[in-house]
C-alpha cells in the first residue's frame, strides 16, 4: 500500500512531527464537522483531505509569538 503524500514530503512543510500530527487533527476535526475541504482530492475521510490540504499548501502552521510579561518588570 502507497500513502499518497508520504510523510517525507509532508514534513518539509511543518518543523516537525508533533506539528505534522497536531495540524492534521485539527484540521480533519473541522472538515468532520462540516468545513468545506480545499482540495480536489475524492476522499471521504477527513484525515486524507486535511492532509493533502497541507501537502498543497492550503493549510499552514500558524506559529505563537513568545509573549513577555511586562506587567511585572521593574
Amino acid at each position: 500500500m502507497m500513502v499518497k503524500p508520504a510523510v517525507t514530503d509532508l514534513l518539509k512543510k511543518v518543523d516537525n512531527r508533533y506539528s505534522l500530527v497536531i495540524m492534521t487533527s485539527k484540521r480533519a476535526r473541522q472538515i468532520a464537522e462540516g468545513e468545506i475541504a480545499m482540495t480536489n482530492v475524492e476522499e471521504k475521510s477527513p484525515v486524507t483531505l486535511a492532509v493533502n490540504e497541507i501537502y498543497e499548501d492550503k493549510v499552514y502552521e500558524i506559529k505563537d509569538e513568545e509573549t513577555v510579561d511586562t506587567e511585572n518588570e521593574e
